[in-house]
């Protein structure tokens, strides 16, 4: 139960401090599962999702690769997806995940399509 409870409060120490800065800005919100990987593009004061991706979408789930390959492919999708929206600055919202692996490719990722943040 307390890495529960320190989890719950790295998470919500880190979206505290975005949305306090993050006043012209969307915000990418990623979720990280055994197996799978989810982001979306979120604005805070209409509290609505403009764009989402994730690794369970036909498109991606029929191009059986690896974990981390797969981040990179759905960093390059979403950041499509956001310039079709014309969206290229926003925050970056790991949540109470580390900044490295599968959260840093797929950062690394939205940085090379044209994404800033």
């Amino acid at each position: 139960m307390k890495k529960l409870n320190n989890t719950l409060k790295r998470q919500l120490r880190n979206r505290k401090k975005l949305k306090s800065v993050s006043y012209e800005r969307y915000r990418i919100s990623v979720f990280k599962s055994l197996k799978n990987i989810s982001a979306q593009i979120i604005d805070d004061k209409e509290k609505k999702t403009l764009v989402s991706a994730s690794s369970i979408e036909k498109e991606i789930k029929a191009n059986k690769k690896k974990k981390i390959e797969t981040s990179a492919l759905l960093g390059e999708i979403l950041a499509k997806r956001a310039a079709e929206k014309k969206i290229t600055k926003v925050y970056f919202d790991r949540g109470a995940y580390k900044y490295h692996g599968r959260i840093k490719t797929f950062a690394d990722s939205l940085r090379k399509n044209g994404l800033e943040f």
